[in-house]
């Protein structure tokens, strides 16, 4: 399989759309109530649940697609930017595999039944169990964390390329 130079409208649509669902994802985590024991979602839980199952099926086809459709790293960047991105790359993929499935798991262990956007009832993956519930609670804030530091990595380095080296890397990633 031969690497392209450059991301595809598949690529291009799969990332922006899952950097929207993150922001949004973000601003309902910090806005909605703190959850104490025995409440039931309300309707800020229920849309954060969904959303964050939205955004891992996205996840999980886009690293498939890149997976499938590689572009190659950038020949004109020194090695260790290379190397950086990538390894950032790679993170960004696992913190938000973490994240969303650390959440369904917390959903799971508070023992609650979640119907995606109101409309698919969703699996829960593990029984009703307030400690796990509590470790995995932990887990998952800190996972959020981690990727907000990331992301913010990710986001300093594209502005460095377009404002610092003045290059054509974020094009790359941009609509045409």
């Amino acid at each position: 399989m031969t690497a392209r130079l450059q991301y595809g409208t598949t690529a291009k649509v799969l990332h922006w759309l899952i950097v929207a669902l993150l922001i949004m994802q973000y601003l309902i985590g910090w806005l909605m109530p703190d959850i104490h024991r025995g409440m039931k979602p309300g309707a800020g839980m229920t849309f954060h649940i969904s959303v964050g199952m939205t955004i891992l099926v996205l996840i999980v086809l886009r690293f498939a697609w890149r997976l499938t459709h590689p572009v190659a790293p950038e020949s004109s960047l020194p090695p260790w930017q290379r190397l950086s991105s990538e390894v950032v790359h790679w993170m960004l993929y696992v913190l938000v595999l973490a994240t969303t499935v650390t959440g369904w798991l917390f959903a799971s262990y508070r023992g609650w039944s979640v119907a995606l956007f109101y409309v698919m009832p969703m699996p829960m993956l593990a029984s009703d169990n307030a400690a796990a519930g509590k470790a995995i609670d932990g887990l998952h804030q800190a996972s959020e964390w981690a990727l907000l530091v990331l992301i913010g990595i990710h986001v300093a380095s594209a502005f460095a390329h377009i404002f610092v080296y003045r290059n054509r890397i974020m094009q790359r990633m941009l609509p045409e």
